[in-house]
């Protein structure tokens, strides 16, 4: 190669990498204009499916999980019945004592006495429709939310902390934040159990949690609020409510976007500590993913 020819791929190669910088700025920037008004702390992690294309937003910052830590309660669970420990199709009774008035239940609805349900059906339940009582039976089956804890552990996964069910963390206000992660910690989920198909778990475990995640009904103004209709998001959600002092928790979505071109982006955002309705709170979620989709759906790769 000739000088004058060496000088100028490194010339395009250096003009590519500014280009790509700044639009990758832009996004931020984008995204940093849409929770700067707001009265809340909000943490993003926006990763492309090849991992290289990345950005944080407080992304190491703690975040109370609530429900989105069901996702991680069936990763670990599909995990145990890869093992031979337990299967889909076995079968668990959820007593009419389990189905406490207090905790949201679909389950409960459709069974007020109670019910022997498969465990695939539980798992449905638990991360589809978000249901709590569901949600505590599968973590007494696995043994408690310590269980979920080290299983991340085990695998290398950091900044992921379960400490108690669906029944203590509704139950007391200061005690969900021991559920906590970080956006970052999140996507990092995301992108491993979904882009590793045979690492962490079975084709057919693998296959069953993510046609889960593509039917979660809650939080259809979140992640999906402003995107195309008819896109495909495998997403879990949470959401803590207003303390007496008008201070909601979390609102949060993690999940994959799918784009038009076949491709994918996995995002995570997580609303903290904020004085804004829940409106506004979903909305935030909302405006995030759509500039994320705008940028990735831009992309000329």
């Amino acid at each position: 190669m000739t000088k004058s020819l060496s000088l100028a791929a490194l010339f395009l190669i250096c003009s590519t990498s500014q280009i790509f910088a700044q639009t990758t700025e832009a996004l931020r920037q984008t995204i940093q204009t849409i929770v700067a008004t707001k009265n809340a702390t909000v943490g993003v992690a926006i990763m492309d499916k090849n991992g290289k294309d990345t950005l944080f937003l407080n992304g190491e910052q703690h975040f109370p999980m609530q429900s989105v830590f069901k996702f991680h309660i069936a990763l670990a669970l599909l995990s145990e019945i890869d093992r031979g420990k337990f299967s889909l199709k076995q079968k668990i009774s959820i007593k009419g004592k389990d189905l406490l008035p207090g905790l949201y239940s679909p389950i409960r609805e459709k069974y007020p006495e109670g019910a022997n349900l498969t465990i695939a059906e539980v798992i449905e339940y638990t991360v589809s429709q978000s249901d709590n009582a569901g949600c505590d039976a599968l973590l007494r089956l696995l043994g408690g939310p310590h269980v979920v804890e080290r299983y991340f552990a085990k695998n290398n996964f950091t900044d992921i902390a379960i400490k108690i069910n669906e029944e203590t963390m509704q139950n007391n206000w200061d005690l969900q934040f021991q559920n906590w992660t970080t956006p970052k910690a999140a996507n990092h989920v995301l992108a491993s159990f979904y882009g590793n198909k045979n690492k962490f778990l079975s084709a057919k475990s693998h296959s069953f949690i993510w046609k889960v995640m593509k039917q979660t009904e809650t939080g259809k103004d979140r992640l999906k609020g402003q995107l195309p209709s008819g896109t495909v998001v495998a997403h879990k959600t949470g959401w803590s409510g207003a303390n007496k002092d008008g201070i909601t928790a979390a609102v949060n979505d993690i999940g994959i976007v799918f784009l038009p071109n076949g491709q994918h982006f996995f995002i995570s955002v997580f609303v903290t500590n904020s004085k804004e309705d829940f409106k506004t709170n979903e909305k935030i979620i909302a405006d995030v993913a759509k500039a994320a989709w705008d940028y990735f759906v831009s992309r000329k790769n």
